[in-house]
């Protein structure tokens, strides 16, 4: 297994991950190495098999694993339900976050620290140690402090929607986040908003996968490195020049190469 300049080892190595919908086969062969500390950016066209990672490494059940290997520190995802997944310190931010009438944000994001905690054979938070967090963490995203007294994403814009799974990143501290298209749909100051979340929640000790269309996104977060998916497979990466050869480009030339067999 390949080792980081530091020595560490990859808290994602995937390998030869295949997986389909249906009939549909849309991953065809992923490999990929998340270390500590580092920001992927996946870019690629519609239908490339972006948010089918993002959702197979998160567990969602609609996608069938038909072959491959993705190892999270260490233990094998593939064989663990998404909940384990989720108190591991795996964080899937959705492209389209679900409301959920009746369930306030604040009982919401308790449940999932405390069910974190447990799992790593902590007590759970007094309601007044998790306030104070919440709080902290509130002030530190930048969102309207009432958003967490209402249903969870419940008559929220689009872009209060993106910014509450920042504060559920923030409250929960993953391990890995897949951020899957979270800048789609804002506009430039709930854009910056979400990205210096993001940056402010980055750390040596853990890693991100942003899944996005555009580069605008990455005006604000620099990606360690930059891979682009095609038909089911990453068939080029780089740092985060690649993302500027893309938005100058278009993907059209990635097809040409990939016809070509370049």
């Amino acid at each position: 297994m390949a080792a980081a300049a530091n020595g560490s080892k990859p808290l994602l190595s995937v390998k030869g991950l295949t997986a389909s919908a249906g009939d549909l086969d849309i991953l065809k062969g992923i490999d990929l190495e998340v270390f500590p500390g580092e920001v992927h950016a996946i870019m690629g066209p519609n239908g490339s098999g972006k948010s089918t990672l993002a959702n197979v490494l998160a567990g969602r059940p609609d996608y069938a694993v038909t072959g491959g290997e993705v190892l999270f520190e260490g233990q094998d995802l593939l064989k663990l339900e998404p909940e384990i997944r989720a108190r591991m310190g795996l964080f899937l931010a959705f492209q389209y976050p679900l409301e959920l009438p009746g369930v306030r944000a604040w009982q919401f994001l308790k449940a999932g620290v405390d069910a974190r905690r447990v799992h790593h054979g902590e007590e759970e938070m007094s309601a007044r140690e998790f306030d104070q967090m919440l709080k902290a963490k509130v002030e530190q995203v930048q969102i309207d402090p009432d958003l967490v007294k209402r249903a969870v994403n419940e008559g929220f814009s689009g872009g209060e929607k993106k910014r509450n799974e920042i504060l559920q990143m923030a409250v929960l501290e993953p391990k890995l986040a897949l951020l899957d298209e979270t800048d789609s749909g804002l506009d430039i100051d709930a854009l910056r908003i979400v990205a210096d979340g993001v940056n402010l929640l980055r750390s040596p000790k853990n890693a991100v996968v942003l899944v996005t269309h555009y580069q605008r996104i990455l005006d604000y977060i620099t990606p360690n490195h930059v891979h682009v998916l095609f038909d089911g497979r990453i068939v080029r990466s780089g740092g985060p020049e690649l993302a500027h050869e893309l938005e100058e480009k278009g993907y059209d030339w990635i097809k040409e190469s990939v016809d070509a067999g370049v």
